[in-house]
């Protein structure tokens, strides 16, 4: 089974080398889109082995995760894993991912932060519990934490998420189409971290956009 490991990453020059360096201790390919950064970005995640996308302007993290995909798609990997670059995301806990496929044979993989709330802000926490439950009810199928974007992908999978969100909202869709197109979708737990990073996320803007595609989903016009 051959894993590549894909991360999106705008402005992340304080984090990235390390994600990186302790990614390509558990996977040989390790693929970071620069998605229009103004710092060295890039340039760390070269100097810790990545081999480096760029993009010429922040084009979002939906649009790097698919520059991303076709890449890998095209190289012949069997899964990619897909990993935040600012260090929310613990490198070490990608065997867990590559167990559970061998495991259950699922076609996407998504991580669990949701089985232990202790740490996580209460904010976070009663967002994504009910971001959560939206996904679950219009998915017909638990899915734990929707809005977790440590995840890992199947190549059958990978051709029918190219659709045309391209912001944060494009993750959210991911798991709709999977569920739409029955491909399986399996979760594992991983551990919350939080530190130093700040949310990218628009709190008014990306939150519209994320209901828009639910509404898409739950009435029946998505494509």
């Amino acid at each position: 089974m051959l894993v590549a490991a894909l991360i999106p990453a705008f402005r992340e020059e304080r984090f990235i080398r390390d994600v990186v360096t302790r990614t390509r201790a558990a996977l040989e390919t390790v693929l970071v889109i620069d998605d229009g950064s103004t710092d060295a970005t890039g340039a760390e995640a070269e100097s810790a082995g990545a081999t480096v996308l760029r993009h010429p302007s922040n084009w979002g993290k939906g649009a790097a995760i698919k520059t991303g995909l076709r890449h890998l798609l095209d190289q012949g990997f069997d899964y990619v894993l897909l990993l935040d670059g600012d260090g929310q995301h613990l490198p070490e806990e990608i065997p867990r991912f590559i167990e559970e496929t061998r495991r259950s044979g699922a076609q996407m993989i998504i991580g669990n932060r949701l089985h232990d709330l202790r740490t996580m802000p209460l904010v976070r926490k009663i967002t994504n519990l009910f971001m959560s439950a939206c996904i679950s009810s219009v998915c017909k199928q638990k899915i734990p934490d929707s809005q977790c974007g440590f995840r890992m992908l199947h190549r059958n999978l990978i051709p029918h998420v190219f659709c045309e969100t391209n912001n944060f909202d494009y993750e959210t869709e991911m798991i709709l189409i999977a569920a739409r197109q029955n491909f399986s979708i399996a979760a594992v737990p991983i551990s919350t971290v939080y530190g130093e990073e700040k949310s990218k996320i628009h709190p008014v803007r990306d939150t519209i956009r994320w209901l828009r595609l639910l509404a898409r989903y739950r009435w029946g016009n998505a494509k």
